[in-house]
């Protein structure tokens, strides 16, 4: 068997119809970051982004989509321009440039040296289906915001959506995710904004 298929290949008129493949490119998707108004009140400080933590089933291009009970499975012919944690993670970071409370924010690891870091735990994000309705996605962030040079704990906080799409379509279900992971980032901003005046960081 092994043999006749290498004979097979090796035939000039066989050699593109053995080395094409039929399969369709899939669809891939980026999620565009949310826009947030410089809130003001900076701080003359940097802030690092650490690349979320994940479950390996969610650190993936692939997109994550769970069933009744413990069913879990990813959507055929469609997927993320780049893992999961780190589309997440450069998101976060446009984020909270746009909020304007850091004087700079960079996604770690960098050679920047930052006065905080955000650590992520990525906890969900994965559309869930319940019978024939149309599927809801869940976006769940872990964060705790640390002092980059002492290793303080300065607060620990969790962001979190559900958004139902608009029906069963992919574009849909990607455009659910776009709104859930929208409102956990302006979330993660807003907490991240209030712990840092908290913390004794007053501008």
């Amino acid at each position: 068997m092994i043999a006749s298929l290498m004979l097979a290949a090796l035939c000039a008129g066989c050699v593109g119809s053995a080395l094409e493949s039929k399969r369709e490119a899939p669809e891939v998707y980026r999620l565009a970051a949310p826009t947030l108004p410089d809130a003001g009140g900076p701080l003359p400080a940097a802030l690092s982004v650490g690349r979320p933590r994940a479950p390996v089933a969610l650190d993936t291009e692939r997109i994550a989509v769970a069933g009744p009970g413990s069913q879990f499975d990813y959507y055929a012919g469609v997927r993320w321009a780049e893992p999961a944690p780190l589309m997440l993670q450069q998101l976060l970071v446009q984020a909270l440039a746009s909020d304007g409370r850091f004087a700079t924010v960079v996604a770690a690891p960098s050679r920047v040296p930052t006065e905080y870091l955000l650590d992520v735990e990525l906890r969900q994000f994965e559309a869930t289906r319940e019978g024939a309705g149309a599927p809801a996605v869940h976006v769940r962030l872990q964060a705790t915001l640390l002092d980059s040079r002492s290793g303080l704990r300065l607060a620990s906080f969790v962001a979190e959506s559900t958004v139902t799409a608009g029906d069963d379509r992919r574009a849909a279900v990607v455009a659910a995710f776009e709104e859930a992971t929208r409102q956990a980032i302006a979330s993660t901003v807003a907490a991240a904004r209030s712990s840092s005046a908290s913390a004794g960081a007053s501008p």
